[in-house]
């Protein structure tokens, strides 16, 4: 009998602590595909859509990249200029997708780590669903402490993604973050059991 693999779609709004969940599921075995990353390494030096972005929003890049603060002020609060990027970032970032989806076709589970997963529709090509959560204060704080962080950006970050009580109200599992890491490492190790 034919195994198939298990396709977890990972989500979470901004300091939900998504990115801990996903450290915790690459150490329990379960290849993750992080789209962060990917699109990271595409605007990184020499990465493949440094042309594009640069055609489409002069001055964004340079030899070693990109221009996050130049880019972020061409298309935060622009919805116009943001869809143009995703046009370019979107395909670059599903190629990666598949080639990590092929490599790793024979492995009983995987977990694809995407920040958009319900708002771009991600989680239709997933078997399982599993949001990344914790109370609003935590969250606030957590993100409240990165570097060149204000509330106005956090703001303006909260009302671009869905709101957590519908990521949860979609997902088929809810890991809580906000009870500390050791809660959050038996939810993922029951998790990962259980498949």
């Amino acid at each position: 009998m034919k195994r198939t693999t298990v396709i977890i779609g990972l989500t979470g709004s901004i300091g939900m602590g998504k990115s801990t969940v996903a450290a915790m599921f690459r150490k329990l075995g379960v290849p993750v595909f992080d789209a962060d990353a990917e699109v990271r390494r595409v605007q990184g030096p020499g990465g493949r859509a440094l042309a594009a972005i640069e055609a489409a929003f002069p001055g964004t890049t340079h030899e070693g990249g990109l221009h996050r603060d130049r880019l972020g002020a061409a298309v935060f609060g622009n919805h116009a200029a943001l869809r143009t990027l995703e046009r370019i970032l979107h395909p670059l970032v599903g190629e990666a997708q598949s080639a990590f989806l092929q490599a790793h076709r024979r492995r009983r589970a995987i977990v694809l780590d995407v920040p958009l997963l319900f708002e771009k529709g991600g989680w239709r090509h997933c078997d399982l669903t599993v949001v990344v959560s914790a109370p609003y204060r935590v969250q606030r704080a957590r993100v409240l402490a990165r570097p060149g962080m204000t509330r106005a950006k956090l703001a303006g970050i909260l009302k671009a993604q869905m709101p957590d009580r519908e990521k949860r109200a979609r997902a088929d599992v809810v890991i809580e973050t906000g009870r500390g890491r050791r809660e959050t490492w038996l939810a993922v190790r029951r998790l990962v059991a259980s498949l």
